[in-house]
Parts: C-alpha cells; structure tokens; sequence
C-alpha cells in the first residue's frame, strides 16, 4: 500500500485524479475542504490528525507541520538507518504529495484588500510539504500544478509509480513553484513597508507565449510577464489577427506604448526596429495615421 498526502486550493480535476490514486492502492492523507470534496465523492481518505496523533490548532496555521508528516516524506528509502527509524517511530512513507498553495497572488490582486487578509494567504505547511518531498524525488513524487495530473495519472496507471526522470522534472517545478511564491510575499511585504532599496531584489515572471522566433529568425525566445501584471502594457494587448508574434514585434510594440504615453492629443506611432520611424498627432486618429505614415512611408513596411 502506497500513500499520498494531497491539499489543494484549485479542485478542478482533484476528484478523477485522486480516483486513480485510490484505484493503484494508494491511501489517501487529507485536510479541510479537500477532504470534505473527496469524502463526498466517495473516495476513502485519511485525516491528517490520524497521521500526526495531533490536532490542528492556531485556527488552521499549524496541522501539516509534524514529524509524522515530512518524517514520511523525508526518509530515505535507500538509506538503512532512515528506515529504521521510521520503523521504531512508526511513521509510515508517503509516496506522492499534491499540493497547491493558498490563493495570495489572487487576494493581494483584489481591490481593496487589507494586509490582514493578505497574511493569512501566506501558506506555511503547503510550501514545507512541497519542499520536502521535492527534496525527495528519488522516492517521492511532487505535483503542485493541475496540467501535470494526466501524465502523473497516466504513468501510475501502467507501471504502478511515477519515472525517476518525471519525478525530476516535478520537484525542479516544485522548487520553482514555491520560489515564486515567496517572490511575491516578499514584493508584497516590501513595498507594504515602503522599503526602497531592498538589500534583495527577487521578481518572478510566469510564460506567456512561445515567439515564432528571436531577435534573428534562427533564435528561439519565450515571453514572460510580470506574475503582476501592468494593466497598460503590451503583455496584457489582445492580438486581433495576424500570426505568431516574435521578439521583434514584442519589443517594437513595447517601444510605441511607451513612446505613445507621452502624447495627449490622438496620436499614431509607427517603430521599426524599436525605433520611431514615423509620428503622426491630428484632431483625429485616422488623420494621425495619414500623417505617421506620410513620415516615412518605407520603413513603416514591417513595423
């Protein structure tokens, strides 16, 4: 028998996927609403307070964080000694942890929100579990992210466990799961306090798309933004039609944002190559167009 410990704030898919899990032997630790929906599912589960002998108290801040807990996922299975001394303490491996963390990028972006609300958004024991046991993907498998729960599903379905290499690869995202999590506590925290000159400065972006190519047509390059984004930006544009993008279009279409905020009156900007080959201003926009492209009239070809 195998064991899995999941908590998760996003549900969508928890009930199909933990029924693969419950189907391939797998006992299931859970917590709060999580185990509410799996319970009304009809999926048998285990509370964590019968894992720890514990329970949870500080109005849900402390539940997870037990020996019986990270001692399951931390114990080698490789290592003689670590199982022996989960064998005398009697604290049983945990296989497989499905964790994704309290909600605090979508409370801090909420209009209005108090600092009070934000902090009690700051998930404690979910980043602890989720660096435990990506800590110990020789053993254990790690999934934060529900676009990795057919893969993991898939594989446990026909060979019983996860690969070493996905298991790899899902504590690698792990890591950087948790990383940007704390980038945006600490952006939070530090612009609360008014902190100027941060001894650190940590950002975290999220992929926003694959270019059609790099600043040459034999480069590769991707698009992140700001796991915060600016309203008024080229990142948050709708692409009305064309094709792909590429690092070129990106950059020269930031250019004219920029450059287009520093004008009031209807006002057209043509870039090629990051730079203004044409600015047209007028009474209205289709005139301001006339004019830009009037600027130059064969530069503005690809811009």
């Amino acid at each position: 028998m195998k064991r899995a410990l999941v908590s998760v704030s996003d549900k969508s898919k928890l009930v199909e996927f933990v029924k693969v899990l419950v189907d391939h032997d797998f006992e299931v630790i859970s917590t709060g609403g999580t185990k509410k929906v799996l319970d009304e599912a009809g999926l048998p589960t285990i509370s964590v307070e019968a894992v720890t002998n514990f329970p949870e108290i500080l109005d849900g801040r402390v539940k997870t964080l037990n020996p019986y807990i990270h001692g399951g996922l931390l114990g080698r299975r490789d290592v003689a000694e670590h199982v022996q001394t989960m064998v005398d303490l009697d604290i049983t491996p945990i296989d497989l942890v499905c964790v994704n963390l309290y909600p605090f990028k979508e409370t801090i972006q909420k209009s209005g929100v108090e600092m009070a609300e934000a902090i009690e958004n700051i998930d404690i024991g979910g980043p602890s579990m989720v660096r435990s046991a990506a800590k110990n993907f020789q053993d254990v498998t790690v999934v934060v992210d529900v676009a990795d729960y057919d893969q993991v599903a898939e594989e446990i379905k026909t060979q019983g466990h996860t690969k070493l290499a996905t298991r790899q690869a899902l504590a690698a995202k792990a890591f950087r799961h948790t990383a940007a999590y704390d980038s945006l506590i600490s952006q939070y925290l530090t612009t609360q306090i008014g902190e100027q000159k941060p001894e650190k400065l940590s950002l975290t972006y999220d992929l926003e798309d694959t270019m059609r190519y790099g600043e040459n047509s034999h480069q590769k390059a991707w698009f992140y933004q700001d796991s915060l984004p600016v309203t008024y930006s080229i990142s948050q544009a709708k692409q009305l039609h064309g094709k792909q993008l590429s690092y070129n279009n990106i950059k020269d279409a930031d250019a004219a944002i920029r450059i287009i905020r520093e004008f009031d009156q209807p006002t057209v900007v043509a870039v090629k190559h990051m730079n203004p080959c044409g600015i047209g201003q007028a009474t209205t926009i289709e005139k301001a167009w006339d004019y830009a492209y009037e600027a130059d009239p064969i530069s503005i070809f690809g811009g």
